[in-house]
C-alpha cells in the first residue's frame, strides 16, 4: 500500500510541473523575431519583415508586452507658488497689491509680457513693455 501512495504522488508532482516554454525562433531570412499567426485552424511563425514562415506545432503561444504606468496626474488644491508682490491697482476691484511674474510670449528679441495678479479678487492681467 505505501508503495501505491508513493506512486500516485510522484504522479501528482509531475503533473503539477509548468510545461516548458517556447523558445524564441529568429527568421532565417533577415533574423528577425518570429511571431505566432493563426492561419484557418493551424498557428504558424511569421517574420514582420520579410514574410518567412515557420511551420511549428503551436499550442498555446502569447505575446506579452509590458507597459510602463504613466505616473497619476497631480492635483494641486491650492496654488502657493511664492510670486513677488507689487504695488499696482487691480482694474477689477481696484485693490492696490498684485504679484507679479515676467514671460517671453513673443518673439527672443522683443522685450517680455510682465503679468499681474491681484491678491484679493485673484484676476489677471498683463503689461507689455
Amino acid at each position: 500500500m505505501a508503495g501505491k501512495k508513493r506512486a500516485k504522488k510522484e504522479k501528482k508532482t509531475a503533473k503539477q510541473a509548468p510545461p516548458k516554454a517556447p523558445s524564441v525562433e529568429f527568421c532565417k531570412k533577415c533574423g528577425a523575431i518570429l511571431v505566432p499567426q493563426k492561419k484557418r485552424t493551424n498557428v504558424v511563425m511569421k517574420c514582420r519583415h520579410c514574410g518567412y514562415e515557420l511551420k511549428k506545432n503551436i499550442r498555446n503561444l502569447k505575446i506579452v508586452e509590458e507597459k510602463k504606468k504613466p505616473a497619476g496626474i497631480i492635483v494641486l488644491e491650492k496654488d502657493d507658488t511664492p510670486l513677488p508682490m507689487t504695488v499696482r491697482e487691480c482694474p477689477k476691484c481696484e485693490n492696490q497689491k498684485a504679484w507679479y511674474w515676467m514671460q517671453q510670449t513673443r518673439a527672443a528679441d522683443e522685450p517680455p509680457t510682465q503679468f499681474f495678479r491681484c491678491t484679493r479678487c485673484k484676476h489677471v492681467w498683463r503689461e507689455y513693455k
